[in-house]
């Protein structure tokens, strides 16, 4: 008759641990994995949403920072950047938004390409203006924002600071 041992001491404890750790990074890998992330979205800003808890940067675009301002036609000072957020939100409404993880960026938000229902957000973003390629990650919309720029439509409406030299600015201040 064979007898089962059962480890015990602070190796056995460690082991469990080490057990559990790896259980729960298993866990979170579906949004690093590439698994779709589907729910319903939070806007934290004019490129950054978040879904069940998952921070995830909008691939392909970069937009206005909350704080930032832009100038009207006439140059009066209005602030693009909360107004961006405010056109993601509304654009979003209640619907669920299922989005395709490309990558990580270096603050280790999910790098996504976002739809609503067939409709790429991102392509919307900067189609309607309200963000601008991010050429610095990728092409993918930069036909997108040269159709903005002609129409005049949302930031191109008047005139604003790239958001990344908008960022580099802010933090020489």
């Amino acid at each position: 008759m064979s007898t089962l041992v059962r480890p015990h001491g602070p190796c056995a404890k460690r082991s469990l641990s080490l057990l559990w750790f790896v259980l729960l990074a298993l866990i979170s890998l579906p949004a690093q994995a590439g698994e779709p992330i589907v729910g319903t979205a939070s806007v934290i800003d004019g490129d950054t949403i978040e879904i069940h808890g998952t921070r995830i940067r909008l691939h392909g675009i970069d937009a206005p920072e909350s704080r930032q301002e832009c100038a009207r036609p006439d140059g009066t000072s209005w602030r693009c950047g909360q107004q961006a957020a405010l056109a993601l939100s509304d654009r979003i409404g209640r619907s669920t938004v299922d989005c395709k993880p490309h990558s990580r960026d270096r603050y280790g938000r999910t790098i996504a390409i976002c739809f609503k229902g067939t409709e790429d957000l991102n392509r919307w973003m900067v189609a309607s203006g309200w963000a601008v390629a991010y050429r610095k990650y990728a092409l993918d919309y930069v036909v997108d924002e040269e159709q903005a720029r002609l129409a005049k439509v949302g930031l191109w409406a008047g005139t604003f600071d790239m958001p990344w030299d908008w960022r580099q600015q802010q933090q020489r201040r």
